[in-house]
């Protein structure tokens, strides 16, 4: 009996409470915010693939390859810090049509290039040193962290802007801001506009000067929700 008159007693308090909160009048909305700039570095990840039927002898001589690019590579005043290797892999592979193994070695290095201007040297160099495969360019700016907090008070912005369309109509004024979510995606930028040329173009027997970038724009985003109060 106490027990029963326990659990009413409990469901009466939460009843009674229940009953004396009241809902906030509140309006979510989205906010986008898109920063363009121009990109002052590139990211670049080459590698070098040796094949061979045995393993030894692929591996020694991807090593010898590997040394003459690491060695380019400083030479071309790339501090330390801005290039690292990302893999290496010596697999076995089965040619079914000679019946037997023959072997793959690879290894990949990423450079970050913060001087665009050296851009055609040193790609011209990593494949003059060896390097039979280019993975990957991707374009970067030295002041992304700045760029995406642009970006994220944009959308922050934008959101209060549209929050106050909303409720233009209704005689009523957007408040403080209690729920912000960020719905933005990490990623690497790429550029809107990307070409790579590698021939050179000739014009009444003199060389003109190689275009093999085409570096365009960055761009930039940061996606909330927000929700308003509404007074």
């Amino acid at each position: 009996m106490k027990k029963a008159l326990l659990i009413l007693s409990i469901l009466f308090i939460t009843i009674s409470y229940s009953q004396e909160v009241k809902q906030v009048p509140m309006i979510t909305v989205s906010g986008e915010g898109k920063i363009k700039t121009a990109p002052d570095q590139v990211s670049i990840l080459i590698s070098i693939e040796t094949k061979g039927t045995k393993a030894n002898e692929v591996k020694l001589e991807n090593d010898v390859k590997m040394d003459k690019i690491l060695k380019f590579i400083k030479k071309s005043a790339i501090a330390k810090e801005d290039f690292q290797t990302q893999r290496v892999q010596l697999n076995p592979n089965f040619d079914y049509t000679k019946k037997k193994y023959n072997y793959i070695a690879t290894q990949s290095i990423q450079i970050l290039l913060k001087d665009l201007t050296k851009y055609d040297d040193l790609m011209e160099g990593l494949v003059n040193e060896g390097t039979n495969r280019i993975e990957n360019v991707a374009f970067k700016s030295s002041k992304m962290e700045q760029l995406k907090s642009d970006a994220r008070k944009l959308a922050m912005k934008e959101a209060k802007a549209k929050a106050e369309d909303f409720v233009s109509v209704l005689n009523q004024k957007v408040g403080k801001a209690i729920v912000i979510s960020d719905n933005s995606q990490t990623y690497n930028p790429q550029p809107q506009m990307y070409a790579m040329k590698t021939i050179a173009m000739v014009m009444d027997g003199a060389e003109s000067p190689r275009e093999t970038l085409a570096v365009g724009e960055i761009e930039i985003s940061a996606n909330v929700n927000v929700s308003f109060v509404l007074e």
